[in-house]
């Protein structure tokens, strides 16, 4: 029997939603603490030394032990499930998706999501102002990429959905936010369609 779960989060974050849809799909039941990261809530001392010393979310908990990173938290959840390709090769290419949602498309989708929507564009700093447009160009390519590739697979990883599709969903389909435009990525939508059809499936908000 699997440990008791909680899922450490803050609804509004696509890491955090990740794992949610994983245990929807697997149908596994998880406790969810929520915490306000606009308001620092993962900075407090209780949270620094009992969760997550790094100060983020998601966190995984099981039992008494913590598994920060989503992905890897989707990993645990999914281990021995159809949402992990059987093959050597199949599991390897699933992981490389992974790989590059973390690496060239959440760095630049996310980013620019939180900036917009939760920041606000008026309130970004010089900084941040300087970055946008790299960020902009980087999620656009990570986009197009994706939209190439579905154009002649219908999943990420292999003939169904893997834990590549579920973690470049997350932000994906939330990506207007942040100023990109998924009417012009007829693959992508379609893509999109096809994940929300999922038996279990669970929105993000």
């Amino acid at each position: 029997m699997m440990e008791k779960l909680i899922l450490h989060e803050d609804a509004r974050s696509g890491n955090c939603y990740k794992i949610r849809l994983t245990a929807a799909l697997l149908g596994i039941p998880i406790e969810r603490r929520n915490y306000d990261i606009m308001k620092g809530e993962t900075r407090a001392r209780e949270f620094l030394d009992t969760v997550n010393a790094n100060g983020r979310i998601p966190v995984l908990q099981v039992g008494d032990r913590f598994l920060p990173e989503s992905n890897a938290a989707c990993w645990y959840l999914a281990e021995g499930s159809e949402l992990i390709p059987g093959g050597r090769f199949a599991r390897a290419d699933m992981l490389r998706w992974m790989f590059f949602e973390q690496y060239n498309h959440e760095p630049n989708v996310a980013t620019l999501r939180f900036w917009y929507y939760f920041i606000g564009e008026q309130n970004l700093s010089d900084a941040q102002r300087a970055q946008v447009p790299a960020k902009r160009a980087g999620g656009e390519a990570a986009l197009a990429l994706m939209d190439e590739h579905l154009g002649i697979n219908a999943f990420m990883a292999g003939p169904s959905a893997s834990l590549a599709d579920i973690a470049l969903y997350a932000y994906t389909h939330v990506c207007e936010a942040g100023g990109f435009r998924l009417r012009d990525r007829h693959h992508i939508c379609a893509w999109l369609d096809r994940i929300a059809a999922l038996p279990g499936y669970v929105a993000m908000v």
